[in-house]
């Protein structure tokens, strides 16, 4: 048995300890309000999201473009930031006269802010009023050079013919385009053969 002063002693020693214990557990515990502040607002600042958006771009008064998509998120933390416009993208480039010229469309789009390139994957096709189309998987707009590029294979049809081939440049409005490696037959006009 214990000594009645001994009980004493460790009834005494048991209430200075366990407030103690449970004021570092508290302590430990502590949230700073100022830091889960810092931290939302810098999650909040590199991300925003938005459904079934549409942007109409401009030029001197003139509609020159006008893009909708059902998903975006723009992340200005990233590096480089960028913009990813997702389900079901929709393009819509207008020529001189306000009418459509070419209309691209795609599953999913990345917009890279700071260089103005674009990357387009996943069922990317492009029609035009003229009577052409680019099917492919993959896009890629390069601002500074102002041309369409692309490593995947591709298919271009025409109102005479139907092209396939892997790789691809085209200028802006697609009115010239150049196949990097062409497979399969193309048609030529009488005495247009290389000799």
């Amino acid at each position: 048995m214990i000594n009645r002063s001994a009980k004493y002693y460790l009834i005494a020693m048991a209430r200075m300890i366990i407030p103690g214990v449970l004021f570092c557990a508290v302590t430990a515990c502590n949230n700073d309000p100022e830091k889960i502040r810092a931290l939302t607002i810098r999650n909040n600042m590199q991300e925003d999201r938005a459904s079934d958006v549409t942007f109409i771009y401009s030029k001197e008064g003139k509609i020159k473009m006008r893009v909708s998509s059902k998903e975006f998120v723009r992340n200005e933390g990233a590096k480089p930031s960028y913009i990813d416009m997702n389900n079901h993208l929709k393009a819509e480039f207008f020529d001189d006269s306000g009418k459509v010229a070419n209309v691209l469309t795609a599953d999913s789009c990345r917009y890279y802010e700071s260089e103005g390139n674009v990357l387009v994957w996943s069922n990317v096709q492009i029609k035009s009023t003229k009577g052409q189309q680019l099917n492919t998987e993959e896009l890629v707009w390069n601002q500074s050079i102002q041309k369409f590029f692309t490593e995947k294979e591709v298919k271009i049809t025409t109102p005479t013919e139907i092209l396939y081939g892997i790789g691809m440049e085209a200028n802006s409005d697609f009115s010239w385009y150049q196949i990097t490696k062409p497979k399969g037959t193309v048609q030529v006009k009488k005495g247009e053969m290389p000799n």
